[in-house]
């Protein structure tokens, strides 16, 4: 059980930072015309209570000399929301990490 949740707090952490990254690229090119961010998708992972994989999906091409399709609010809520999800997910970690400490400290 430990162990799973292990996982689980391990793959949130390394979805958390790719979306974390994904949305920090849109606002760095903000100001670069015809850019288009692609929206990152979270999905879990079979069987239930595994973890979560990401992906990352394109929106429609617009011209080259539009602006860009950069929404900054939407990439700042973004942003907050996968750090929280990050911070859940050390805490899971940490939460395992004590349970395997005290499964060893009771075996041995």
């Amino acid at each position: 059980m430990a162990i799973a949740a292990l996982s689980s707090g391990i793959t949130g952490l390394n979805a958390s930072e790719r979306a974390l990254g994904n949305s920090a690229h849109a606002i760095a090119n903000i100001g670069t015309q015809g850019f288009q961010p692609t929206q990152a998708v979270f999905k879990e992972n079979a069987p239930a209570g595994s973890g979560v994989s990401i992906s990352f999906q394109a929106q429609q091409l617009q011209a080259a000399d539009a602006p860009s399709a950069t929404d900054l609010a939407t990439e700042t809520t973004n942003s907050l929301v996968y750090k929280a999800q990050f911070d859940l997910s050390a805490k899971v970690i940490q939460a395992a990490d004590q349970n395997i400490g005290t499964l060893i400290n009771t075996k041995a």
